[in-house]
Parts: C-alpha cells; sequence; structure tokens
C-alpha cells in the first residue's frame, strides 16, 4: 500500500494537533487518570478524524480505511498508549458495526453525533467472568413489549466513566451461543446504570476505564443494531478493526522509543564511551528497527485487503499477535539501555512500557489470536 499526498497531509495535520493539543497535557492527565474526552474528541470531530471511513450520509467523511490507518498510524505521535486507544474505541470498535449494519434512524441518534465528537462511545463486549471468551458472556436483554430491559455488567470499558453510549453486546436468545446475542445502542444515562467504579490500570493512566453495572435497564427495540441474534457475528467483524488499529497504533511509538534510546545512549557514557558504541546495543536497536517495518508491511496488507472487500481476519489477527509481542520486546530493550534512569518515572520509556502491555491482552488476548491463526491454517483441533 502506498500513502498518496492527501494521506500524507492527513498525518501532518494530525502530527500538528497532537504536538499542541494532546502531548502537553499528558502528565497532567496521567495524574487525574482521564483525559477530558469530550472536549478533546469535539475538537478532532471539527476536522472530521472521528468518522474518517464512515459514510457521509451519517456525517463521516466516506473514504476507504487506508485513510483511517493514516490517521491511526499519525496518532502514535501521542507520547502515551492511552488516548489513541480511547479514540480508536471511538472510531473503530463501537461504531463500525453501527455504521455497517445500524438503520439509518439509529445512525442519526448515535453514530452522527459521535462522529462530530459531541458524544463519547465504548464498547461493552468484556465482563468480570467472559473476557476473550465472548460466547460466555451472561448480560441479558429480554423483550418486554417494544423494549429490551437489560440486566448484568461491562468490565475493563476503556471511556467508561464518561461515555454517552454503549455498543453493548447480550444475550437476546437461548439458543446456541453464537447465535443468542444481539448488539445494541445503550444510552449510559438511562435509569439503571451504575458505574461501579473507575479502575485502577497498570498503565494506560490517561484513559478511564470502569465496571458497570446494568440493572433492569429499559432501552427500545429499535436501538438494536442489524438483525436479533447476529450481534456475535456482527461483534466479529468488528473485532477486525479493533485489531487492525491496535497494532497499527503501536507503529510510531515504537519507532520513537527507539530514537528516545538513540538520543539518550549517544550521550550516556560508560567506561569512557558513549553506550550506544556498543555493537550489542546498536545491533540491537537496528534489529528492532528492522522487526517495525515488517510489522507495517503486514498491517498494511491487511488493510489493503480490508479495502479491497477481502477478509482480513487471519493478517489483522497476526498483526494484532506480533504488535503486542514486539511492543514487549522493543520497550523492554530500550528500557534496559536506559541503566538505572530506565526504572524512573521520569524517563518517557516507563509510561510506554506500562501502557503498551496492554496490546497482547485488550481486543483478543495472544492466545485468541494464535487460535484464529490456527483455524485458517487448518490445525485447530476441533472441540467435539
Amino acid at each position: 500500500m502506498i500513502y498518496t499526498e492527501q494521506h500524507r497531509e492527513l498525518q501532518r495535520s494530525v502530527k500538528r494537533f497532537v504536538e499542541a493539543e494532546i502531548n502537553p497535557h499528558l502528565d497532567e492527565w496521567e495524574e487525574q487518570g482521564a483525559f477530558p474526552a469530550h472536549d478533546l474528541f469535539r475538537r478532532m470531530g471539527e476536522h472530521g478524524w472521528l468518522g474518517i471511513h464512515k459514510p457521509e450520509s451519517a456525517g463521516g467523511l466516506g473514504l476507504d480505511y487506508s485513510y483511517e490507518l493514516a490517521f491511526c498510524e499519525a496518532m502514535g505521535e501521542v507520547r502515551a498508549g492511552s488516548i489513541p486507544m480511547a479514540v480508536g474505541v471511538q472510531t473503530s470498535m463501537a461504531t463500525p458495526a453501527l455504521a455497517a449494519n445500524g438503520s439509518e434512524e439509529l445512525q442519526r441518534e448515535f453514530l452522527r453525533p459521535s462522529i462530530a465528537g459531541e458524544y463519547v462511545s465504548c464498547i461493552g463486549v468484556s465482563e468480570p467472568g467472559a473476557g476473550s471468551d465472548v460466547a460466555s458472556l451472561r448480560t441479558t436483554a429480554r423483550r418486554d413489549g417494544d423494549d429490551y430491559v437489560i440486566n448484568g455488567s461491562k468490565m475493563w470499558i476503556t471511556n467508561g466513566t464518561q461515555a454517552d453510549w454503549m455498543c453493548m453486546l447480550a444475550n437476546t436468545g437461548d439458543g446456541p451461543a453464537h447465535k443468542s446475542k444481539s448488539l445494541i445502542c445503550v444510552p449510559l444515562k438511562s435509569k439503571g446504570v451504575t458505574v461501579a467504579r473507575k479502575l485502577d490500570k497498570l498503565g494506560m493512566r490517561s484513559s478511564d476505564t470502569a465496571l458497570l453495572y446494568f440493572e433492569d435497564v429499559r432501552v427500545p427495540q429499535r436501538y438494536r443494531i442489524g438483525d436479533e441474534n447476529l450481534g456475535f457475528i456482527y461483534q466479529m467483524q468488528q473485532f477486525q478493526e479493533e485489531r487492525i488499529w491496535g497494532a497499527a497504533s503501536v507503529l510510531r511509538s515504537l519507532e520513537t522509543a527507539i530514537a528516545d534510546t538513540i538520543e539518550y545512549t549517544r550521550e550516556r557514557k560508560v567506561f569512557g564511551q558513549p553506550v550506544l558504541n556498543n555493537q550489542t546495543i546498536h545491533f540491537r536497536l537496528a534489529e528492532l528497527q528492522t522487526e517495525i517495518e515488517l510489522l507495517r508491511s503486514l498491517v498494511y496488507r491487511a488493510v489493503e485487503q480490508y479495502v479491497t472487500g477481502e477478509d482480513m481476519t487471519r493478517l489483522a489477527s497476526m498483526a494484532k499477535l506480533k504488535a503486542g509481542r514486539l511492543a514487549r520486546e522493543v520497550v523492554d530493550s530500550c528500557l534496559q539501555y536506559y541503566g538505572g534512569m530506565g526504572f524512573m518515572n521520569e524517563t518517557p520509556i516507563t509510561r510506554l512500557y506500562r501502557d503498551l502491555r496492554l496490546v497482547s491482552i485488550g481486543g483478543g488476548a495472544d492466545e485468541v489470536m494464535l487460535g484464529i491463526i490456527s483455524k485458517y491454517m487448518g490445525i485447530l483441533p476441533s472441540r467435539g
């Protein structure tokens, strides 16, 4: 895939925005445990960045996903993983199914204001007893007249304390686990919704994450996305954008980690010479830089398939797997070359060390990615 000048200009605009509107505030937001999502999203919505590949009929730009990829890569200029993750929830995790399968009325009510940045969204799949095992979720949405009545809980919800609505996966039937779930737009100011607590995390500390309870929450059935009991399929499709976003969002962060490490080890002297002069270090950094380029190529190939209408599940799963593992490898190596300063919170590499550990867990753990890849290879054993 080759970026055009339009892709490059988009990236330059995003970089300027990040340097002016995000990076100067990160230390404050890290300390507070949240960033002002409504304020930041509204400003991003004014640029059209929250609806790059969403339909023009819903206020989006109507561009193909290669432009979303360019935007995602540029968001890697943020000196933390938390803001790109939260933005990705808005653009590539909570809204793709709504854009693809939601009625015009539903898109008008939830998608359009999310694209404009007037609404903050979140995705409600994981529960205390169902993370990667999506089929095991217990939250129910039972019919009652023209409404659904929702009971259950959702865990590890990014944007959870600030979100206006949730794209929730819930059980709407009693059949097989893969054929009894629906995606529903749930306004989080509804009676019976409780933000039980904001979670205290290892990393991604600028982004609020919450546990939410739902007790007899009543929403109209017209808030359902697409057909009833097809939600599991819609969510599996939605996961592909989430996973490719997760992989693409680390590219520049890892390159920045290496660039910072080069600068530091060039100045830091041990035994009378710059640390960088040690062959084991500059060779290792060269190898890691090569690995990042390989990940970029894999991400680009996956997006090429997506843009042309092919199934990118296999490549997106590979990219997500590789991104999580490479992120750990790069930041751990870079932190080591800082020596004692690498263990100090004042050194930027420590934030990446904490933040990027999530890439191997969120959106489907490494082991889930390996299962998907094994299935595409035809070597996944039957559960029966």
